[in-house]
């Protein structure tokens, strides 16, 4: 790694020691090397403590912060990213697993596309185990040149895991941070593309880990997502009905500060207002973990082949 790395990595994690060491592997096991990976403990109650110094000790390349209080998920994942130093950057989660070349392929993807701001490849869900259990077909059309026909396709398909992707950090700190409304991912990576294309790398490197404590699950309600998201959430001033509006408007407030010309605003407010007027389609709301298993042997790709060192190296 050089002393200021091109590319950072940031990691919020909170009680996350039942996953933690395997993402860890996947990430310092990656071909890509130039990177820093800055976790931020969010006061965990378990062994991830003990985890993070283990492995900050054995690899330079990792930064480990620990909070005295938890301070929620949003804000935990907004202080990763104010305290990475690279020109890129990702988000990481603490239970999820990546192919040995998806950095190396985004950066790739980047510096081969000045006009793309954020690169990703392809996705799929595994369970508790490891094993792949929904691979993902991405149908968006975020890499479209045109900022409203981008808008208009996250608002109406079921969305990918581009808020994981490897982004440039200039156009970054030109969005409104992330919020803690309902859905307010969703409002996030919408502003981003409204300022330039996605690119998809055409690789399936990036496992999104469904388990039973994973915060989708053990937080079913809106009400009690946002309030893990957000401590702050808590109490009678944040109704669902005000996480919902909050939903609605960081999608006006994102076209608001987006630099568009007058007329791609006025069509991104109109496929707004479509999508607000719409009936909901089947499957429009669908979570990729939520579709039907399938079977891995009917799949050309083993997770632990991609996967750097996803067993027996845990300290």
């Amino acid at each position: 790694m050089t002393a200021r790395p091109r590319l950072s990595i940031g990691l919020p994690v909170y009680n996350g020691e039942e996953y933690l060491a395997e993402s860890f592997e996947a990430l310092l096991g990656q071909t890509y090397e130039d990177f820093e990976l800055v976790v931020s403990d969010n006061a965990s109650t378990d062994g991830t403590q003990d985890l993070c110094r283990t492995y900050a000790a054995r690899d330079s390349r990792i930064r480990y912060l620990r909070l005295s209080r938890n301070i929620g998920a949003t804000p935990n994942h907004n202080r990763v990213f104010a305290e990475c130093r690279g020109e890129l950057f990702k988000w990481a989660s603490h239970d999820d697993l990546y192919g040995r070349d998806l950095l190396r392929r985004c950066v790739e993807a980047l510096d081969e596309r000045p006009d793309v701001i954020l690169a990703h490849t392809g996705q799929a869900v595994i369970d508790e185990a490891g094993q792949l259990k929904v691979p993902y077909e991405y149908g968006l059309a975020t890499d479209s040149p045109h900022a409203p026909e981008r808008f208009r396709s996250l608002l109406f398909e079921p969305g990918g895991d581009d808020f994981y992707g490897v982004l440039r950090a200039d156009v970054l700190r030109r969005v409104k941070p992330l919020d803690s409304y309902h859905h307010a991912d969703r409002t996030f990576v919408a502003e981003i593309t409204l300022h330039g294309p996605f690119h998809q790398v055409p690789e399936l490197l990036y496992f999104r880990r469904d388990h039973p404590t994973r915060a989708e699950r053990a937080n079913p309600s809106k009400r009690a997502r946002c309030v893990n998201l957000d401590p702050r959430r808590a109490g009678p001033l944040h109704p669902t009905p005000r996480l919902l509006a909050e939903y609605v408007w960081g999608f006006a407030s994102a076209i608001r500060r987006a630099p568009l010309s007058p007329a791609d605003r006025r069509a991104c407010h109109r496929h707004l207002a479509a999508w607000l007027t719409s009936r909901v389609r089947p499957g429009t709301g669908e979570r990729v973990e939520d579709r039907a298993p399938v079977d891995p042997a009917h799949l050309d790709v083993s997770v632990d082949a991609l996967v750097a060192g996803r067993a027996g190296r845990q300290p």
